[in-house]
């Protein structure tokens, strides 16, 4: 009796036990998200189990059903299926793809598991169907991210350049060319800082979104940054009036920036840009490399005057790797004040005496070349190095010009460079001045020679700075004056106490007529407003006897001087010194 209760009690409980595992495994598959599809080999039972319905609107009840999920999914993707399905004919105990359902949006990652017995024959399988549509759409939404800029919606830079790259490989393969247009918007910084970057924003992008109807099978668009973008063109067409040739694509951009862009606010905006083009394999045989050609001759279009197309040219790469390399070789000699000061005497022409010097940097690199500062400095003007360099000639030149007056009783005017850059620093009138009292130089003995750039800007401010320095005793140049804007307004309200007629003047002042026209007109005029006139750049006893005629009031040049170093200064001031003592100061060249 007990032994029968034991028996029944036991088993109850594997009844209990087999229907605990069923509820849970029937609520597992209630609950689960995915379509299962089982199947036993050695009784043939095919069984849909979870949210097979959710899926699939047909009933599978045996293997030769199996015909009706290939229908279920895009054509594309039936062949992968009917493998899947059928792994175990492979041998293979698992397997797995991704299929888009027919007639939807859904996809559904589709994985296979097969178990086999001792022998390797297979038992059993189940089929799982899971949606993955979310995590497609994301990944292709991040793939997109890693291949397009999002404002504009043309590639990026990055696959841009591999793109470009795979068309280089295909031109060398078939002896064709690629062209690459490197295109960027001129002043767009003004646009953003006058109107702001939104509105900058709407430029970029609606002009991006025009450059991206020529995208096509052989041409390919990028935005590079901010507002830069690229071009690749495959094979273009040598007939310049084919859409698809650079030409083509230049004059269609030329035309579509004759209107203006409407921005979000109604207002319009005109535009105009700087394009350079290489092409392989003339300019470059990698895709970096041709990128950076069709950049560099882009600067040189803009260096031009904007607004315009520059073709790869090999001498326009020779000068720009050899601006690079004085850039480079800058830098060090501006930390190391690798400087050397040279000084170019001025004489009045009135009584031949030596009025002053102009102080001149000089440089010569690690290697022993002089390179002249008419190279150097527009260098040093974009890079920032003019401000310790600025800042360099200012005090080594007093700091020489204080020895001159300690040692010889001649006085001189010390006319001294300053650039447009230099001057609006609000520190250099407090630094000029502590530097005099540093050397003990007078302001009076001091001339700053200024260009008619440092009044473009601003031109109330910058005259505000001339009249502080003038109070302080400085004598003011305007430099270099007929090769700016020569408006004759500046001179009239300007502080100034001496203007510099330039070399491109008196170089053809015999041989031109009207340039001595001309010249003749600058000095009478400045003689009228009070000035003195310095001519600068005289190389010849003609050009010297005519400007004599005419009253310039100063000379300097090669005829006279060459810039000499300061030992070479002293010996003049020594004559200087010697004559006067004997029978007064003459002409000395």
């Amino acid at each position: 009796m007990n032994g029968n209760t034991e028996q029944g009690v036991a088993g109850q409980e594997e009844i209990s036990v087999a229907g605990g595992e069923e509820r849970m495994f029937r609520m597992i598959c209630n609950t689960s998200s995915s379509a299962i599809l089982y199947y036993n080999f050695q009784s043939g039972l095919v069984k849909t189990l979870a949210n097979w319905k959710s899926f699939f609107d047909i009933e599978v009840k045996n293997e030769e059903d199996f015909e009706k999920i290939y229908g279920c999914v895009e054509k594309q993707y039936v062949f992968s299926l009917r493998e899947l399905l059928h792994a175990e004919c492979r041998g293979l105990a698992g397997d797995s793809m991704v299929a888009a359902l027919k007639g939807s949006h859904i996809w559904v990652e589709c994985e296979a598991v097969v178990k086999y017995d001792g022998e390797g024959r297979p038992v059993e399988k189940v089929i799982r169907f899971k949606d993955i549509t979310k995590f497609k759409y994301q990944d292709e939404e991040l793939a997109y991210l890693a291949y397009h800029d999002v404002l504009t919606g043309l590639y990026n830079r990055n696959y841009f350049v591999r793109h470009l790259g795979s068309f280089i490989q295909r031109a060398s393969e078939s002896r064709k060319k690629v062209a690459v247009m490197f295109l960027d918007i001129d002043d767009f910084r003004k646009i953003n800082d006058v109107l702001g970057i939104i509105v900058g924003d709407e430029v970029v992008q609606q002009f991006g979104q025009f450059l991206g109807t020529f995208r096509g099978g052989e041409t390919i668009v990028s935005r590079f940054n901010s507002d830069v973008y690229c071009m690749g063109i495959y094979d273009p067409p040598d007939d310049p009036w084919e859409e698809r040739s650079v030409e083509g694509i230049y004059r269609a951009i030329r035309e579509r920036l004759r209107k203006p862009f409407i921005i979000s606010s109604g207002q319009e905006l005109m535009i105009s840009v700087s394009v350079g083009v290489a092409e392989y394999p003339e300019a470059a045989k990698d895709a970096m490399e041709l990128v950076n050609c069709a950049e560099i001759v882009m600067f040189k279009a803009k260096s031009g005057g904007k607004n315009a197309i520059q073709y790869f040219k090999v001498p326009i790469l020779d000068d720009f790797l050899q601006n690079a390399s004085i850039e480079n070789k800058l830098k060090e000699a501006a930390f190391h004040e690798n400087f050397v000061m040279y000084f170019q005497p001025q004489y009045r022409v009135r009584d031949g005496k030596l009025r002053g010097a102009e102080a001149l940097i000089r440089w010569k690199d690690d290697d022993g070349n002089m390179i002249s500062p008419s190279v150097f400095i527009p260098i040093a003007e974009k890079n920032g190095a003019i401000v310790p360099i600025g800042d360099w000639v200012i005090e080594e030149s007093i700091r020489i010009y204080a020895g001159w007056k300690k040692k010889y009783s001649s006085s001189l005017i010390l006319s001294i460079n300053v650039s447009a850059i230099q001057y609006k620093r609000e520190d250099f009138v407090g630094k000029l001045t502590d530097t005099l009292e540093k050397y003990g130089v007078k302001p009076e003995e001091v001339e700053l020679e200024i260009t008619e750039s440092v009044l473009i800007e601003d031109f109330e401010e910058v005259t505000d700075k001339l009249l502080v320095l003038k109070d302080y005793g400085f004598k003011i140049s305007l430099d270099d004056f007929g090769t700016g804007y020569s408006s004759l307004s500046y001179l009239k309200g300007l502080p100034i106490d001496t203007l510099k007629i330039d070399k491109s003047f008196i170089d053809t002042v015999i041989s031109d007529y009207n340039t001595r026209i001309i010249t003749e007109s600058i000095i009478h005029m400045v003689k009228r407003l009070g000035y003195e006139t310095v001519a600068e750049g005289v190389e010849t006893k003609e050009q010297y006897a005519y400007l004599k005629s005419m009253e310039c009031d100063i000379i300097q040049g090669y005829f006279l001087s060459r810039p000499i170093p300061p030992e070479q200064v002293e010996e003049l001031l020594e004559r200087v010194d010697d004559r006067r003592n004997c029978a007064g100061n003459v002409l000395l060249c």
